[in-house]
């Protein structure tokens, strides 16, 4: 087998390993260790995790992520989602003042956080919600 075709194998066998990610609804396209994946998955978590899952394999040069996100949701769906999922972040107190704005699938975070620890759970929460397609923070980091 040529090294092309070994590398193709071990990406495509490496999405299908994580839990993460539908490797089923992702094509890979190798041409000597420039990997690019295409597909649509309904969360930028799942995108993202599909770039980290291949790009230390062996034999992967560069991953060039053309994964959509689908955006079947109402914008308005989609604020109440990115609000629910900041509720349920335990590292988000409930006194926070963080707010999400949405626009076709983008959101924009501002306000205060107390902790990088806290930055991250509020951005995190945010890509978890549907219809997200790109997450932008302006969070202030308030020790």
């Amino acid at each position: 087998m040529s090294k092309t075709k070994d590398v193709q194998a071990a990406v495509e066998k490496e999405l299908g390993f994580d839990p993460m990610v539908d490797s089923g609804v992702i094509a890979v396209r190798n041409v000597n260790g420039d990997v690019s994946l295409t597909g649509t998955v309904s969360f930028g978590t799942e995108r993202a995790a599909a770039e980290t899952a291949v790009s230390g394999l062996v034999g992967v040069r560069n991953v060039l992520n053309d994964i959509e996100i689908s955006y079947l949701d109402d914008p308005v769906d989609v604020d109440l989602h990115v609000q629910q999922a900041l509720d349920r972040s335990a590292l988000v107190p409930d006194d926070s003042d963080v707010k999400a704005e949405t626009k076709d699938g983008v959101i924009t975070l501002t306000g205060h956080v107390h902790t990088w620890a806290e930055h991250d759970a509020v951005v995190g929460a945010a890509w978890m919600a549907t219809g997200v397609i790109e997450v932008r923070y302006n969070l202030q980091v308030a020790g």
